[in-house]
């Protein structure tokens, strides 16, 4: 069991342009399981790929150990890939697919699994840490050089991802885990968020709000800059009755 204290909140929007919502999460504090999910934009039936995510988390135990939780959850998260890899095939080869990005927490580590560009981010010491890298070709446009950060916003191919649960053969999550300290605040939200809201935006609200009012304020703020995408957030706060000291602008991530 964790020993913290969890306060969390969750949101999603269909945003100002699409008629329907493809993203769905999942907020499971009891068990210390949280994961948001953004069906494949451009592509039928993305909000079932995303559902399906949700569902086939929904009923996990609480675990008995750091291992058997990962172990649970990839397992699940490749029956649902493979049960999508199955129903596109009988749909004649249409793409269906979806973007997943989990956090897990048991006593004081956490773990995050992901797919896509869906992103996790910690909120530390005042100080903002993504753990996620995104799954995208302007990523690796970034990575080989060829794009610059500042660039990479504006792209017209900055919603072409390169990993999703459904969406190729085989089925890659990458995976970082950590300790987890008194008063780190986590955010889980889709690219509908982050495409139109800065990180300098989201650390100013995870710092000055608790969860509810953090959630809420993210997809205002998205929706009041045209939303052209649908937006999802969890905004989970983690306390623990002990005090502790968090060394300043630090964060130490343990290699899986």
């Amino acid at each position: 069991m964790s020993r913290f204290h969890f306060h969390c909140a969750g949101r999603t929007s269909t945003g100002a342009v699409r008629r329907h919502n493809e993203d769905a999460f999942l907020a499971r504090p009891e068990v210390g399981l949280w994961v948001v999910a953004d069906g494949m934009g451009g592509h039928r039936h993305g909000d079932e790929a995303s559902r399906m995510i949700v569902d086939a988390l929904a009923d996990i135990q609480p675990p008995e150990s750091g291992i058997a939780f990962i172990s649970e959850v990839r397992g699940r998260l490749e029956a649902v890939h493979a049960a999508l890899r199955a129903e596109a095939a009988r749909r004649g080869g249409v793409i269906i697919g979806s973007t997943a990005v989990v956090l897990m927490i048991l006593a004081n580590r956490f773990v995050c699994l992901w797919a896509g560009d869906s992103r996790l981010y910690l909120l530390r010491d005042r100080q903002l840490w993504q753990i996620t890298r995104d799954h995208s070709y302007v990523q690796e446009l970034i990575d080989s050089g060829v794009l610059s950060p500042e660039d990479a916003q504006g792209h017209p191919q900055a919603n072409v991802i390169t990993r999703a649960v459904g969406a190729s053969d085989t089925l890659e999550f990458d995976m970082e885990r950590s300790v987890v300290l008194d008063g780190d605040v986590f955010l889980l939200c889709t690219d509908g968020l982050t495409r139109v809201v800065s990180d300098g935006e989201i650390a100013n609200m995870l710092d000055a709000m608790p969860p509810e009012q953090a959630a809420n304020g993210l997809i205002d703020l998205a929706l009041g800059r045209g939303a052209p995408d649908n937006v999802t957030v969890i905004a989970l706060a983690c306390r623990d009755d002990e005090e502790r000291t968090i060394p300043p602008g630090r964060l130490t991530m343990v290699q899986p």
